[in-house]
């Protein structure tokens, strides 16, 4: 049977079964290898009380916060792109972040 990608659209390798997670826009529940995950920091304070506060030397701790998508809401976020056929068995190279 063809193969659409190397890793059938999953990175459990041989694991077998993994833990299952919910999407975070439509509720579907998704295998954790599968889903695409973000997260990013935010604030509880708003941003011109932010400015205030940091000039008076405040410390202020932001959260983070994870978020999964299925796949189809993953395109439709703009979370992954859709790739040509050809371009799909490849894995796209991961940016690096300067510190």
């Amino acid at each position: 049977m063809p193969v659409k990608r190397k890793s059938r659209g999953r990175s459990k390798g041989g694991k077998g079964r993994g833990a299952l997670v919910q999407c975070s826009s439509c509720g579907e529940l998704v295998p954790r290898d599968k889903a695409k995950k973000t997260s990013r920091r935010v604030s509880m304070v708003d941003s011109s009380l932010y400015k205030e506060l940091r000039q008076k030397g405040a410390y202020i701790t932001s959260q983070p916060v994870t978020k999964y998508y299925c796949i189809s809401c993953a395109v439709h976020r703009g979370v992954v792109k859709v790739r040509a056929r050809d371009e799909r068995k490849t894995r796209p190279r991961r940016r690096r972040y300067r510190r």
